[in-house]
């Protein structure tokens, strides 16, 4: 019996559990290409501490939270300074909005209630729970990871908002080699479908693409030839913000199911 991924050459963009996801292609009879898109996450501990001190001294309306590990790196980098009790008043007395299943639950851990959360677990969706807020010269702090949000930003500040944000984690950018490699390879038809597993790594292949003066050519393998393949709805989400609407991403958002589910596309 032919298996899905027969002959197909498949791209991770990701850097993380690359030999289980090749061994799952491979597995389904597909060809991995590990490309990774994503530098490696480092905790950006002394650029955060003035971040926090500021936040602490004045403040928010509102606290816009949209990572579970952002919020507990947060909460743990406040204690480490001796301002968690600060910290976590000056969110009491704050309106908070939540962003996906983790930073709910992160939350609740602290007895704090958001007000809006995104149903969808998306920055769109949590945009659309936020419209019917009122938000001019109000000041809001974004807990970032690693992404700078331009969506969220851009609601906030269409608004009138004061847009402040916290990133407790950083990413350092990917190889200039990996990305001119997969820019050929996406070009020259050279793979089959291509796997993000966040959204940084969808912003990294852009804003490259972009800067090299091939975005239209990219996109457009993406449209004819190529199948674009988010882990979830975030990194979904990120690739139709740059205009990629062909994009197949499982209902259970786990690396294993997107590769089962890419191999069942194929076998349709």
């Amino acid at each position: 019996m032919e298996k899905g991924l027969s002959g197909k050459k498949v791209v991770i963009c990701g850097s993380r559990k690359t030999e289980e996801i090749s061994t799952l292609i491979e597995k389904q009879g597909g060809i991995p290409l590990v490309r990774p898109l994503q530098g490696t996450v480092f905790l950006a501990e002394k650029e955060v501490e003035p971040d926090i001190l500021e936040f602490v001294q004045n403040g928010a309306d509102w606290v816009i939270f949209t990572t579970g590990i952002g919020l507990d790196t947060l909460v743990t980098l406040a204690d480490k300074l001796g301002l968690l009790a600060d910290f976590l008043n000056q969110i009491q007395k704050a309106k908070v909005a939540s962003r996906g299943y983790k930073t709910l639950s992160a939350l609740k851990k602290l007895e704090i209630i958001p007000v809006a959360e995104a149903e969808d677990g998306t920055t769109k969706g949590l945009a659309l729970a936020l419209e019917s807020f009122n938000f001019s010269g109000k000041r809001i702090m974004i807990q970032l990871h690693g992404e700078t949000a331009p969506v969220l930003t851009k609601f906030f500040e269409d608004n009138g908002g004061v847009v402040h944000k916290i990133l407790p984690y950083q990413h350092i950018a990917p190889e200039r080699k990996i990305l001119e490699q997969l820019c050929a390879e996406i070009q020259n038809n050279e793979c089959d479908a291509v796997c993000f597993t966040t959204a940084t790594q969808v912003r990294s292949l852009f804003e490259f693409a972009k800067e090299n003066k091939i975005f239209e050519i990219i996109a457009q393998g993406f449209t004819k030839n190529i199948l674009a393949v988010a882990v979830g709805k975030v990194t979904a989400e990120a690739l139709k913000e740059e205009g990629i609407d062909r994009v197949l991403a499982p209902e259970n958002e786990r690396m294993g199911a997107m590769i089962v589910e890419l191999a069942q596309f194929y076998k349709r």
